[in-house]
């Protein structure tokens, strides 16, 4: 019979393997600071620099499939949830973006 520690480590690694792990520990910080988020606090208004660093960054994770790690980002800086526009990015930016790939 497998011992306790056995399992946990077989536990553990298959997780790993199936790329969950790292999820589950993001979705269980994200819910530890929703918890412990005062909505009675307001948050400081983001000033257009931050918006606009805070959606490159949010760009960024989602582009590298973080999507726990952008709603953490999301909850934490009070991002709107609802991405902003990309061309309205490339705008601000003064970017322009290459038409094969979608890149800026």
């Amino acid at each position: 019979m497998a011992t306790v520690a056995e399992l946990k480590a077989v536990l553990k690694d298959t997780l790993e393997k199936k790329g969950v792990l790292g999820h589950l520990k993001a979705r269980i910080r994200a819910e530890v600071f929703n918890a412990l988020d005062d909505d009675r606090e307001p948050r400081p208004s983001l000033s257009h620099e931050n918006l606009l660093i805070n959606e490159l960054i949010r760009e960024y994770l989602e582009f590298n499939k973080y999507k726990y790690t952008a709603s953490v980002l999301i909850a934490e800086s009070g991002q709107p949830v609802v991405p902003l526009d990309r061309q309205f990015l490339i705008h601000e930016l003064n970017a322009f973006e290459e038409s094969k790939d979608n890149t800026m």
